[in-house]
């Protein structure tokens, strides 16, 4: 489970992040009901019942995004109740969405593409239904530094090294391995010196000199993750270049999507060498269930397209669309898209054809 802490950073720009994976043909999935549907409507609640979203929300800044989403309806929608739900991880509320116990949740890219393929957790438990897509929430995205004086300076540098790709069972550790052990980078991740212990103890083995490279990450322009800040304030660190073979391993990879973000608008606080990193994002989504309301769903959609400023306003790490458009920037050609999400997207003119609504 993932843990961001507010760290607001002179010099941090308000960021505009939105790279999306391509989009292409998208294959369909068969509807079941679950046991949280919400009553349905006519779109606005104008027969007098509420349209409702039970949310899955895991902790740490995925549920600040999730309550700043919650603030917003409640705001700017008569027609919506959304509760937000407490839920374990990303591949936690798949599960819990695929039982039923909530019609929406917040998962990650990553974890929806081992649904659809019973890999890592899934292959000991499937699941019948992998919720629908809906809109992009915000990107988690990583890159890789060395400790000053270990002669790391590329990608290839880091076979043989003791590397740190984050704690056990974190999104963005599954993620950058999944990555790193494809090919044509699989012979270099093959002979790196994995380091498991906990976030909290990382940036001490770093300044003791027991990790020599970790990866870093956050939302770009707006914070890096707490332990990732706090090995920064301890230790001089610098980028470790991706090699010809890391990019394609990370743009082939269809669990992630891949970025360049300029070093002075999400700096570290200390000069790592660069003045742009190239990133691999685990793409975090707002995914709804096929039974959910499809009204529901698109009042969601208008509530956070219109009223964008609210949400950011309550916490910035939500992506700042700059059109309808964008809202489906993370959408992957094998995961349907919400026949509501869908239609709002319709309506307002950014339709991807690329795309297919789920049934």
């Amino acid at each position: 489970m993932l843990s961001l802490v507010a760290m607001a950073g002179d010099g941090i720009q308000r960021r505009h992040f939105l790279h999306g994976a391509a989009t292409a043909g998208v294959i369909g999935l068969t509807s079941t009901t679950t046991g949280a549907q919400e009553t349905t409507t006519d779109g606005d609640g104008g027969d007098g019942q509420q349209l409702s979203l039970r949310v899955g929300t895991s902790a740490g800044g995925t549920r600040d995004v999730g309550l700043a989403v919650e603030r917003a309806v409640s705001q700017h929608s008569d027609a919506l109740d959304y509760s937000t739900i407490e839920s374990p991880g990303y591949i936690g509320t798949i599960f819990r969405m695929a039982q039923g116990q909530f019609n929406a949740g917040i998962t990650d890219n990553n974890s929806l593409t081992k649904a659809m393929d019973d890999r890592g957790r899934f292959s000991e438990q499937s699941v019948d239904q992998v919720p629908y897509y809906g809109f992009y929430a915000f990107p988690y995205s990583i890159y890789v530094v060395a400790r000053d004086g270990t002669d790391i300076e590329t990608f290839d540098d880091l076979a043989g090294a003791n590397v740190y790709p984050a704690e056990p069972g974190y999104s963005t550790r599954a993620t950058t391995l999944d990555v790193w052990s494809q090919e044509p980078t699989a012979d270099v991740f093959e002979q790196m010196n994995l380091q498991n212990m906990g976030v909290d103890s990382a940036p001490g083995a770093m300044e003791e000199g027991r990790i020599d490279a970790a990866i870093a990450y956050g939302t770009p322009g707006v914070r890096y993750t707490g332990w990732v800040r706090e090995f920064a304030s301890r230790v001089d660190v610098h980028y470790v270049e991706p090699t010809d073979a890391l990019i394609e391993s990370a743009e082939s990879y269809d669990g992630a999507g891949t970025s360049r973000t300029a070093y002075d608008d999400w700096s570290m606080d200390q000069d790592i060498g660069t003045d742009e990193v190239f990133t691999w994002d685990l793409q975090v989504n707002y995914t709804f269930n096929p039974a959910a309301s499809e009204d529901a769903v698109y009042e969601l959609c208008r509530v956070v397209d219109e009223h964008n400023e609210t949400v950011n306003e309550a916490e910035e790490q939500f992506n700042d669309f700059e059109s309808v458009s964008e809202m489906h920037a993370s959408a992957i050609e094998r995961l349907p898209v919400h026949p509501g999400a869908a239609q709002y997207y319709k309506d307002n003119d950014a339709w991807n054809d690329d795309l297919q609504v789920g049934e």
